[in-house]
């Protein structure tokens, strides 16, 4: 990686909402959509950003190409820093950066014929009007690069919704490479298709960036066509980046418990597989994004994030005293709430846990649920945000 020259830095960025409410907005209600990530796109590559939805990652993609304005942080694009260029100066770089939209059927003028849809970007940044026939020399473009996505010079005259999903996607792409991109940010641009039209436009993807050193920065929650496509791969969850790793390393060995729930998802085609059945089904609450507090967000759903206290005579009630409860637990005999999930275990309540009779309780790692994770580089190109990374990894080993 020190070889190689980062096309785009991204560093601490944020991307938040207000959605306060009240009178004046006095209820201030921060949605955190993108919370302080970090990362690198390599020239030539692929880097896949993965996670479920409402993770942020097609955020991360918009604020990148300045759709929504950054709230905070850098986005260095081939030396400058976009968040920094005022609205009127970006033209130069939108041209070097476009967008493959997820909906084929939002992202396409319904009004705009396809020769109009793929000239706007050539008309925009004045592109053939150099030429001395530049009407001429638009065309020839436009038939060409509908050739290159595997439609015909008659579908030039036709309207959107004369096309198949997939056909329209095709038309995206073909929008996207007329003003010849550096970075092109595919923001889950297979997920509306069929699977077997999802294993052409992927592959029309990969030769395109063989052909003309495109960088793609590919948004998707199908694991197994990021496995594919991608050269290192970023997971993130409710707005913070958990994981960087290339892409064999990631699959073959996974680090965060997050990565791991998501990784143990993907349906295997074996039904001997010895991985079969193995799938990690996450319990707990997920936390909300807006005003969150600074911990781990998967701190709730994450089995690291608890320990278990055995009931040893003498030594449980002060094991549980001023701790916060990772389950919640009720009288066997009266059915009366002793302690909720979540909530801080006083002395009178640690003796009504032990009064109740159980062997064990689990409580919350303090730590996770009151400090916020770096992201660092555990290993060689191998990043995770979580503080018990040895820990997870020995077990793992």
């Amino acid at each position: 990686m020190e070889e190689r020259e980062p096309l785009l830095r991204v560093r601490n960025l944020k991307k938040h909402f207000d959605k306060s409410r009240g009178l004046f907005k006095r209820e201030k209600r921060i949605l955190t959509a993108v919370d302080d990530i970090s990362f690198d796109i390599y020239k030539g590559e692929t880097f896949g950003l993965v996670g479920e939805s409402g993770c942020g990652k097609s955020t991360t993609g918009r604020t990148i190409v300045k759709l929504y304005k950054p709230t905070a942080g850098q986005i260095i694009f081939d030396g400058v820093d976009l968040a920094s260029v005022p609205e009127k100066d970006m033209l130069p770089y939108r041209r070097k950066i476009q967008m493959i939209f997820q909906d084929p059927y939002a992202s396409l003028n319904a009004r705009m014929t396809v020769t109009d849809i793929i000239a706007e970007g050539i008309d925009t940044h004045k592109i053939f009007d150099d030429q001395e026939d530049p009407k001429q020399a638009k065309q020839k473009r436009i038939y060409e690069l509908l050739e290159s996505v595997g439609l015909k010079k008659e579908h030039a005259n036709r309207y959107p919704h004369e096309f198949s999903g997939g056909q329209r996607q095709r038309i995206g792409i073909a929008r996207a490479l007329a003003v010849d991109p550096d970075l092109i940010i595919c923001d889950e641009p297979i997920s509306a298709l069929d699977v077997s039209i999802q294993a052409q436009v992927v592959n029309m993807l990969e030769d395109f960036q063989k052909e003309r050193g495109l960088t793609y920065l590919f948004i998707a929650h199908d694991l197994s066509m990021v496995k594919y496509i991608s050269d290192r791969i970023g997971v993130m969850y409710i707005g913070k980046m958990m994981e960087i790793a290339p892409s064999d390393a990631l699959y073959e060995r996974p680090l965060h418990p997050y990565t791991k729930a998501l990784l143990s998802s993907i349906p295997l085609p074996d039904p001997e597989h010895e991985d079969k059945g193995k799938r990690i089904v996450l319990e707990g609450d997920v936390v909300s994004p807006i005003n969150p507090k600074d911990r781990c967000r998967f701190a709730t759903r994450c089995n690291y994030s608890k320990v278990l206290i055995e009931k040893i005579e003498g030594q449980f009630v002060k094991a549980l005293t001023d701790k916060y409860a990772r389950e919640t637990l009720l009288d066997p005999n009266t059915h009366e709430l002793i302690v909720k999930e979540n909530q801080l275990i006083t002395e009178a309540i640690a003796n009504r846990i032990e009064e109740s009779g159980v062997k064990e309780f689990h409580i919350n790692r303090a730590k996770c649920f009151t400090e916020a994770p770096e992201l660092i580089e555990y290993e060689k190109d191998h990043f995770v945000a979580c503080h018990f990374t040895e820990e997870i990894d020995k077990n793992t080993l």
